[in-house]
Protein backbone atom coordinates (compact mmCIF):
# COMPACT_ATOMS: atom_id res chain seq x y z
CA UNK A 1 0.00 0.00 0.00
CA UNK A 2 2.59 2.75 1.14
CA UNK A 3 4.68 1.68 -2.40
CA UNK A 4 1.65 2.21 -4.16
CA UNK A 5 0.74 5.43 -2.84
CA UNK A 6 4.46 6.55 -3.11
CA UNK A 7 3.85 5.55 -6.81
CA UNK A 8 0.96 7.12 -7.79
CA UNK A 9 2.74 10.71 -5.94
CA UNK A 10 5.63 10.38 -8.23
CA UNK A 11 3.29 9.85 -11.00
CA UNK A 12 1.23 13.19 -10.12
CA UNK A 13 4.25 15.33 -9.38
CA UNK A 14 5.84 14.09 -13.18
CA UNK A 15 2.61 15.13 -14.79
CA UNK A 16 2.31 18.30 -12.80
CA UNK A 17 5.84 19.20 -14.09
CA UNK A 18 5.46 18.43 -17.47
CA UNK A 19 2.31 20.54 -17.37
CA UNK A 20 4.33 23.50 -16.03
CA UNK A 21 6.71 22.87 -18.30
CA UNK A 22 4.29 23.11 -21.37
CA UNK A 23 2.58 26.12 -19.89
CA UNK A 24 6.14 27.98 -19.71
CA UNK A 25 6.57 27.34 -23.77
CA UNK A 26 3.14 28.44 -24.89
CA UNK A 27 4.79 32.52 -25.80
CA UNK A 28 3.16 33.19 -29.24
CA UNK A 29 5.63 33.76 -31.85
CA UNK A 30 8.30 32.39 -30.09
CA UNK A 31 11.08 33.06 -31.51
CA UNK A 32 10.52 34.66 -34.61
CA UNK A 33 11.23 37.76 -35.08
CA UNK A 34 9.35 40.96 -33.97
CA UNK A 35 5.66 41.10 -33.95
CA UNK A 36 4.36 44.10 -34.62
CA UNK A 37 0.58 44.62 -35.11
CA UNK A 38 -1.22 47.54 -37.26
CA UNK A 39 2.08 49.27 -37.76
CA UNK A 40 5.22 49.09 -40.29
CA UNK A 41 7.74 46.02 -39.50
CA UNK A 42 10.85 47.09 -38.53
CA UNK A 43 13.50 47.93 -41.54
CA UNK A 44 16.21 44.96 -42.11
CA UNK A 45 19.77 45.56 -41.09
CA UNK A 46 22.09 46.76 -44.03
CA UNK A 47 23.82 43.65 -43.42
CA UNK A 48 20.45 42.15 -44.51
CA UNK A 49 19.98 44.26 -47.70
CA UNK A 50 23.28 44.21 -48.84
CA UNK A 51 23.39 40.14 -48.84
CA UNK A 52 20.31 40.34 -50.62
CA UNK A 53 21.17 42.78 -53.05
CA UNK A 54 24.47 40.74 -53.89
CA UNK A 55 22.73 37.36 -54.50
CA UNK A 56 20.17 39.04 -56.44
CA UNK A 57 22.86 40.46 -58.83
CA UNK A 58 24.29 37.33 -58.53
CA UNK A 59 21.13 35.36 -60.11
CA UNK A 60 20.50 38.03 -62.92
CA UNK A 61 24.22 37.83 -64.13
CA UNK A 62 24.28 34.21 -64.00
CA UNK A 63 20.85 34.63 -66.57
CA UNK A 64 21.95 36.89 -68.58
CA UNK A 65 25.59 35.62 -68.88
CA UNK A 66 24.03 32.26 -69.75
CA UNK A 67 21.81 33.73 -72.62
CA UNK A 68 24.59 35.81 -73.93
CA UNK A 69 26.89 32.76 -74.51
CA UNK A 70 24.28 29.73 -75.25
CA UNK A 71 21.50 31.14 -76.73
CA UNK A 72 20.37 27.65 -78.41
CA UNK A 73 18.90 27.24 -74.72
CA UNK A 74 16.17 29.84 -76.24
CA UNK A 75 16.06 29.72 -79.47
CA UNK A 76 16.40 25.97 -80.12
CA UNK A 77 19.56 24.20 -81.27
CA UNK A 78 18.84 24.47 -85.26
CA UNK A 79 18.88 26.86 -88.33
CA UNK A 80 15.77 28.67 -88.80
CA UNK A 81 13.72 27.52 -91.81
CA UNK A 82 12.47 30.42 -93.98
CA UNK A 83 8.47 28.94 -94.57
CA UNK A 84 8.62 30.60 -97.98
CA UNK A 85 11.27 27.70 -99.14
CA UNK A 86 8.71 25.42 -98.60
CA UNK A 87 6.57 23.61 -101.29
CA UNK A 88 3.03 23.19 -101.55
CA UNK A 89 3.89 19.34 -101.23
CA UNK A 90 5.91 19.69 -98.24
CA UNK A 91 2.83 21.65 -96.64
CA UNK A 92 0.01 19.40 -97.40
CA UNK A 93 -1.42 21.55 -100.04
CA UNK A 94 -3.18 19.38 -103.41
CA UNK A 95 -2.89 20.74 -106.75
CA UNK A 96 -4.63 22.95 -108.17
CA UNK A 97 -5.61 21.03 -110.71
CA UNK A 98 -7.40 18.64 -108.06
CA UNK A 99 -10.01 18.91 -105.92
CA UNK A 100 -13.33 20.22 -105.91
CA UNK A 101 -13.15 23.78 -107.29
CA UNK A 102 -11.12 22.68 -110.04
CA UNK A 103 -12.02 24.41 -113.40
Amino acid sequence: MLTRNLFMRTLLLRAHKNAADNLKLSKRNAGHGVWSYRVPPPMPSKKVQNLATGIGGLCWWWILYHIATEPEHIYGEWKYIDPSTWTNEELGIPPDSEGPLKN
